[in-house]
């Protein structure tokens, strides 16, 4: 990708896009009011520029993300071009975009999809059921870390996606709350046998942590990809890449610009991104 196309794709069409949502979000709010936390269940319903509905929650910056498209598509690309059977994980699955989007995949078999924070885990529950995805989308109160037990996470209601494990950043979110963890052990009792797995990862600093553990699962041979978060400001992209590297990871494409990027690891090129997404 040119510099000129990475600077449209990822800065100033990022930047638009950002707008358009805060536009967007101040009508919206303005003619619906908030959704109160006793009415997630019954939330209004809101569809999505990537193609599903999501509960009505526009106090939050990441909902605004997921209605406006901010997120670009190169992992809503890549889910949609995925053409076998294929099981995705979604660690830090916030409101379940992205498990949603596999789901719509008819290759998918099943989604587990990973959210340990309460009201955040509600949404994505609702969700589920507004997209009628409950047959191949199983919502887990969870969240993946080097141990089985409890964690405290830091938690912002206006911005649900900035949720974090990570101590030294909890100063920078507005509260906390507890959650349950598991470790590799734990997690491979829920993982379905022989079908290829399919990651994403976005869990606020923690990825390391959690690829670390990913590659002590029993079912590391059928990771096919892993599509992971970096922000160099709290995030070591090589460390994490030597990871993957050693456990049969061969092939990394970068996806963004500047200290806030994702990565695409994959084993071989039948699980490349394509051109679209690329």
């Amino acid at each position: 990708m040119s510099s000129t196309t990475d600077f449209l794709q990822y800065g100033l069409g990022k930047a638009i896009r950002k707008l358009r949502s805060q536009i967007g979000a101040r009508i919206n709010l303005a003619i619906d009011g908030e959704t109160p936390d006793s009415k997630i269940d019954a939330a209004k319903a809101v569809a999505s520029r990537y193609g599903v509905l999501m509960a009505a929650n526009w106090r939050d910056k990441t909902f605004r993300y997921c209605i406006y498209a901010t997120y670009g598509r190169d992992l809503s690309g890549y889910l949609a071009a995925i053409d076998q059977e294929f099981v995705f994980l979604d660690i830090g699955s916030n409101q379940g975009l992205y498990a949603l989007l596999a789901a719509q995949n008819p290759n998918c078999r099943k989604v587990l999809a990973f959210e340990p924070v309460d009201r955040t885990y509600r949404l994505l529950r609702r969700n589920i059921a507004l997209n009628k995805a409950d047959p191949i989308v199983t919502a887990l109160k969870l969240a993946i870390s080097s141990e089985s037990g409890t964690a405290s996470i830091a938690i912002d209601d206006a911005h649900s996606g900035t949720a974090t494990l990570v101590a030294d950043r909890t100063a920078a979110v507005a509260g906390a709350q507890q959650i349950r963890t598991i470790n590799a052990a734990v997690l491979d009792k829920h993982i379905p046998e022989r079908l290829p797995i399919v990651i994403k990862i976005d869990v606020e600093g923690f990825e390391e942590v959690v690829i670390a553990e990913l590659a002590k699962s029993n079912h590391l041979g059928n990771i096919m990809a892993i599509f992971f978060e970096v922000d160099s400001r709290w995030s070591d992209a090589e460390s994490m890449m030597a990871t993957l590297r050693e456990a049969g990871f061969g092939h990394f494409t970068k996806f963004g610009r500047g200290h806030h990027y994702d990565v695409l690891a994959y084993r071989s090129l039948q699980w490349q991104p394509t051109s679209t997404n690329a």
